[in-house]
């Protein structure tokens, strides 16, 4: 049968780029765009109410901006077909539309990109998959950094590429004369607070965005999260808003206070650009760009836009290359032999403990948590308790909006719980209660004593912190970044260790895990 398609392109949910490589060389006359919303990208995870509906309102403004350049548009709502995975939906329409090639961007996650692969070759058809040029690395040139190397650090590869690209450097050194500025940095408020933080640029839902919430509280109405306060950007120019406001009103505190939490204070300096960007709604140039233009313009202090340019092109551009490195192993590796349930509470944000009854009722409230809250309360909770790595990884991908594998696998599996073994970061990020004490208001008025280890009033963080220092003795005493940790532990006789031990277990099998 003769092929009415030349060339069926590809675009996926978190593909949304006007400049996408797929798209280079469109013909309106002979190519055809292609997408399609799918239960199972909704449910291989059991994902916040929120990150469905933002996913599915970006998808539609996108399919809508490129009907209007009058190209065809092979849109599969939910409802107007049968097909419950993204392979089935593209197996359907490979046979209906019988083009001659598909195109694609390359995926961002493996499971996918293996997916698309397998149904391509199984319909006897020719895949091209075009690099991400999205990004500020590609992969090849990641590939290239990491050759040889015995070990992958973010510093390292921060420092060469901010070199590779000139970015906050001046005469071939780093603006203001450091290439961190983490001593000005990562405080926490004091007794008086965050005051009064400029509030974000927040957006109505129109009408397609609407229609989306409807069908997301109709189709899955069982998920977690909440839809009230959804306001999230879903197209380009509501996320290049996003970013004029968060440089203009915030910046100018994010590098002080990135790492500072505060009892119903959600979003305090941050920029909420992430899911934006994984979206690819806004490109990350003109991220990095804007909050550089704001330090050389005088609007904006060195220490502020150094934290904001290195979660940019610093983590985000590292825990890709690192994904790639490692998948699919990445989804198996439990080096701590960490085999803990994730906590009920997880779900329901009912608990007993301040800090995480917060950070979790906030996520499930909004889809959003900052990152401390998300490494330092949720995700160290889980480390001192020994929960799976692989459940909490389910946990992230499924309840925050920004969530795509390729950036948060590595910083929950490789980062967060330290399950690679040190793949990615050279030490576990463990901490007691002092540290959220010292970062937050949360034990203000919390039951729990982040001094104390054991008996009633112990701060189940303290507990396992030191629990946990005592589980992995062996492997972290001598390490160098960690050794002053378990020099300390040394201090505790017998007695104290035999009786942090009984309250870690209680805990790990008491009332607190299945609040």
């Amino acid at each position: 049968m003769t092929a009415l398609i030349r060339h069926l392109v590809v675009v996926l949910g978190d593909q949304l780029d006007r400049h996408a490589s797929a798209l280079d060389g469109f013909d309106p006359a002979s190519d055809a765009i292609w997408m399609a919303e799918v239960r199972e990208e909704a449910t291989h995870v059991w994902s916040h109410k929120a990150r469905i509906a933002l996913f599915l309102a970006a998808m539609r403004h996108f399919a809508a901006e490129l009907r209007e350049r009058g190209w065809v548009v092979h849109y599969r709502a939910l409802g107007e077909h049968a097909a419950s995975s993204l392979a089935s939906a593209l197996a359907d329409d490979i046979e209906r539309l019988r083009p001659q090639r598909v195109l694609v961007t390359e995926p961002g996650d493996w499971r996918v990109r293996e997916a698309i692969r397998e149904t391509v070759a199984a319909a006897g058809l020719e895949l091209e998959e075009r690099s991400d040029r999205h990004f500020l690395v590609g992969l090849s040139e990641f590939e290239s950094w990491a050759r040889g190397r015995r070990e992958f650090r973010l510093e390292h590869f921060y420092r060469h590429f901010r070199r590779q690209s000139g970015v906050l450097m001046e005469d071939g050194e780093p603006a203001g004369g450091r290439w961190n500025f983490d001593a000005e940095n990562r405080k926490g408020f004091d007794a008086r607070g965050p005051g009064a933080v400029p509030p974000p640029r927040r957006f109505q839902p129109d009408a397609i965005s609407s229609e989306v919430l409807a069908l997301v509280e109709r189709e899955y109405p069982d998920h977690p999260g909440k839809l009230e306060h959804f306001d999230w950007p879903v197209t380009p120019a509501e996320a290049e808003a996003t970013l004029v406001d968060f440089v203009a009103h915030r910046l100018v505190a994010f590098g002080r206070y990135q790492d500072a939490m505060w009892t119903r204070q959600p979003w305090l300096y941050h920029s909420r650009l992430a899911a934006a960007m994984n979206l690819k709604l806004i490109d990350p140039r003109r991220v990095v760009a804007a909050a550089e233009a704001a330090y050389r313009e005088g609007r904006a202090p060195i220490e502020a836009v150094e934290g904001f340019v290195r979660q940019v092109l610093g983590w985000r551009e590292y825990v890709r290359g690192l994904y790639w490195q490692r998948m699919p192993q990445y989804l198996a590796d439990n080096a701590l032999d960490a085999h803990q349930p994730l906590p009920d509470f997880y779900w329901t944000g009912k608990t007993e403990m301040a800090c995480l009854k917060d950070a979790i009722g906030q996520t499930l409230e909004y889809g959003y948590a900052h990152h401390i809250q998300r490494l330092m309360v949720t995700g160290l909770y889980a480390l001192l308790l020994g929960v799976d790595p692989k459940a909490l990884h389910e946990w992230y991908l499924a309840v925050y909006v920004d969530a795509v594998e390729w950036v948060e696998l590595p910083n929950t599996i490789g980062m967060s719980q330290y399950a690679d073994g040190g793949f990615m970061a050279s030490k576990p990020y463990c901490a007691s209660g002092k540290y959220i004490q010292r970062m937050s208001n949360y034990c203000e008025g919390c039951r729990f004593d982040p001094g104390m280890a054991t008996g009633p009033e112990a701060c189940p963080f303290t507990t396992l912190y030191w629990d946990f220092l005592m589980r992995h003795e062996a492997r972290f005493a001598r390490h160098p970044r960690t050794a002053l940790q378990w020099k300390n532990l040394a201090r505790l006789d017998a007695e104290q260790r035999i009786e942090i031990r009984r309250q870690a277990r209680t805990l790990r099998h008491g009332p607190l895990t299945r609040a």
